[in-house]
């Protein structure tokens, strides 16, 4: 079977060429999905941080024994508490029971962050991930530990998902010293997509609704104490508008990708656009703010390919198009340096900031099938660096072993040790070429990067024979999907590793001192009837910048 699995995968993919967080989700119910799968995504976006695909091995655990606990952002050791009777295996963001947990940052008052508590928000997820069944129990987990041990961060947006259900969960410390946190839990209906994006999405909610809305009881009380909610109605409470008030930059830094993902999979999001636009923020009319809702329908059933291209978003289409303005360069790059705003004159101005960054540090694509054993049916599809320049790879939720490339191992590769070894540093390397040079480059990369779609339309059946696998002793069976499918994960992700190196030199090669090599259909450089290179393209700057060149510097370099 393994070799059925292997060889199938070589014959797709030889057809091909050969620390502050600012993320974004995407919530797909199994319904609202084209195969029955629920979806959920996550851009890791940190400045610097070493995009690594985690892996924790469960097991049974002595009665005693202890779980240190490590801020995810910092490192810094925030405490212990005791280690769960029995763990799960954890790769990336999903356990090996098809539990899958995501966030974004919005931060919220920063009076209520407690820097007492000893679960920051990282080590919620993971400690989670360890223990959890489904998403319920995932959502009980976590309110209990904060309770008990405080909550180290700040407002947290959670997406938690399993193979049935998919829930958005907000948090909110209580300030230093006060242990617990307030929460409120919205299960996303099956038929309807969700997304969010460093900004509280969660507004009212019905408090009767005890199937699909959780929350803690407190959570009314206590900003009343406070006096961020004076109401007189409980059902006229809004968790953001208490913990987390909006305001522009909530908005356009952050609500605007919300809205751009809606666009995507949803109709009817023009009504909407003056508030992605910021333009309505500071209306005293609800009715004319008009705030996205926060989950829909979508206009068609979303598949697989759909999420990945809402995490490769850079408003392509929409009035928050960022290519074809001064700021895109000679080549019309959809990306912005940092910081995020910058002062000219005394005025304060800002940069549009797309879902698809180059501050990304992972990109993990999460997807959950209930036709399938667990082990297998759980998909962590998972790129490093910013998802635009890199293919996702399938990595099973019950591999026993993380390929290399996509591990972290100090002093080897990390952070500060290049490696070309390491998937974050050699895809880096290949964005970072490309980025200046954008119109120009990236349509070789884009040639590489569809590797993934030979994967994607093969995975299916792929995985439906390791799901036949059967003997008479149902762990011998689970041994023996979880042995295919590792090593198919690992030859998959050293095909791409192999790939991207191809693509490296060739890059080099092609765009060598701003000029570029003349290739044919197939890649290949052509050559003079002597053996060498054909004489290269010198295409120098796309006419609209040359135009802005004279228009900037009049007759200074007029030819007479």
């Amino acid at each position: 079977m393994k070799k059925i699995i292997i060889s199938a995968l070589a014959v797709c993919l030889c057809l091909l060429p050969a620390l502050s967080f600012a993320c974004t989700n995407v919530i797909v119910g199994k319904k609202a999905s084209a195969d029955g799968s629920v979806f959920v995504s996550y851009n890791a976006d940190s400045y610097g941080m070493y995009g690594n695909l985690y892996r924790h091995v469960g097991g049974t655990h002595a009665k005693g024994e202890m779980r240190k606990v490590y801020d995810w952002d910092t490192n810094k050791y925030l405490g212990e508490i005791p280690q769960a009777e029995r763990t799960y295996n954890v790769v990336g963001q999903m356990n090996e029971n098809q539990v899958s947990i995501t966030e974004t940052t919005f931060g919220g008052r920063e009076e209520l962050a407690d820097s007492t508590g000893i679960i920051d928000y990282g080590s919620l997820i993971y400690i989670a991930l360890e223990r959890a069944t489904s998403a319920r129990n995932a959502i009980d987990i976590m309110t209990s530990l904060v309770a008990q041990y405080g909550y180290y961060s700040e407002g947290e947006t959670f997406s938690i998902c399993d193979k049935n259900e998919a829930w958005i969960m907000e948090m909110m410390g209580k300030g230093p010293g006060s242990k617990g946190a307030v929460w409120v839990a919205i299960r996303i209906p099956d038929d309807c997509v969700c997304a969010h994006a460093n900004q509280s999405r969660i507004t009212r909610f019905n408090l009767k609704d005890k199937e699909n809305v959780l929350y803690s009881k407190d959570v009314i009380k206590f900003a009343r104490t406070k006096g961020y909610f004076t109401g007189k109605n409980d059902a006229d409470f809004s968790f953001r508008d208490a913990y987390a008030p909006i305001d522009f930059s909530g908005v356009r830094y952050c609500d605007t990708r919300a809205w751009s993902i809606f666009n995507r999979l949803c109709d009817g999001m023009d009504k909407y656009l003056e508030y992605a636009k910021g333009n309505t923020i500071n209306s005293t009319d609800p009715a004319a703010i008009k705030e996205m809702p926060l989950f829909m329908k979508p206009k068609q059933p979303v598949k697989l390919q759909d999420v990945m291209a809402c995490m490769r978003d850079h408003y392509e289409g929409t009035p928050f198009d960022i290519q074809n303005e001064i700021g895109a360069g000679p080549y019309n790059m959809p990306y912005r340096p940092t910081p995020l705003s910058f002062e000219v004159d005394g005025k304060k101005y800002f940069n549009e900031r797309p879902i698809s960054t180059q501050q990304t540090s992972f990109c993990f694509v999460g997807q959950m099938r209930s036709q399938y054993p667990d082990c297998v049916g759980g998909v962590v599809w998972f790129t490093n660096d910013d998802p635009n320049m890199a293919p996702f790879m399938p990595i099973y939720c019950g591999v026993s072993e993380v390929p290399k490339c996509f591990q972290r191992i100090e002093g080897v590769q990390d952070d500060v040790t290049f490696s070309w070894d390491s998937a974050f540093w050699l895809q880096n390397t290949v964005s970072n070429m490309v980025y200046p040079y954008y119109d120009k480059m990236f349509p070789d990369l884009l040639k590489y990067r569809n590797m993934e779609l030979a994967i994607i339309e093969n995975e299916p059946k792929i995985i439906a024979q390791v799901a036949k696998i059967q003997t008479d002793d149902e762990g011998k069976a689970k041994d023996t999907m979880v042995k295919a499918t590792t090593q198919s994960c690992q030859q998959i992700s050293s095909m791409m590793m192999q790939a991207w190196n191809k693509l490296f030199k060739h890059l080099v090669v092609k765009h060598n001192d701003m000029a570029v090599k003349k290739v044919d259909d197939n890649g290949n450089f052509l050559k003079t009837p002597y053996g060498f290179a054909q004489a290269p393209e010198r295409p120098g700057y796309p006419e609209a910048f040359r135009k802005q060149i004279v228009k900037e510097t009049g007759d200074k370099y007029l030819m007479k």
